[in-house]
């Protein structure tokens, strides 16, 4: 059975961090690790390459396949940053009509920088992902 690609390692966090080469997108990164701290609470830990993540699960399907993933965590990508909201953003449709100028995919919320949305807002999203993962996954 295939393994995951993003897994989480030993890389460092600030190393990483300082390797981006857009002084605002360099800050706002930092900023963001500094939030997802205080939400969750974890350290922050390398995923693969370019993810740092907080916190874990592990998840199996009835297909046999499982795994570890993270949280949150956040990438801070060439275009855009992006955000992992596990639980997805059905639940959360007032916070999304609130949050500011963002798109999605199905767990990743795209941001080009921060002060382009409301940092209560997604702090609340964040938060509300996040314990409802880590009260699902682990209790």
């Amino acid at each position: 059975m295939a393994q995951n690609k993003t897994i989480p390692n030993q890389g460092s966090v600030t190393a990483f961090l300082d390797s981006v080469e857009e002084d605002t997108k360099r800050e706002d990164a930092y900023a963001l690790l500094q939030l997802m701290k205080k939400i969750t609470g974890q350290p922050p830990v390398m995923w693969g390459n370019s993810i740092v993540g907080f916190g874990s699960y592990h998840y199996k399907y009835n297909s046999g396949r499982e795994g570890d993933m993270l949280l949150t965590g956040f990438s801070p990508r060439k275009q855009n940053f992006a955000l992992y909201i596990m639980t997805g953003f059905k639940r959360y449709p007032e916070l999304m009509e609130k949050l500011g100028k963002h798109k999605t995919g199905k767990s990743c919320l795209y941001i080009k920088r921060l002060k382009d949305v409301d940092t209560d807002i997604l702090t609340q999203l964040i938060s509300a992902s996040y314990e409802h993962y880590h009260t699902k996954y682990n209790g």
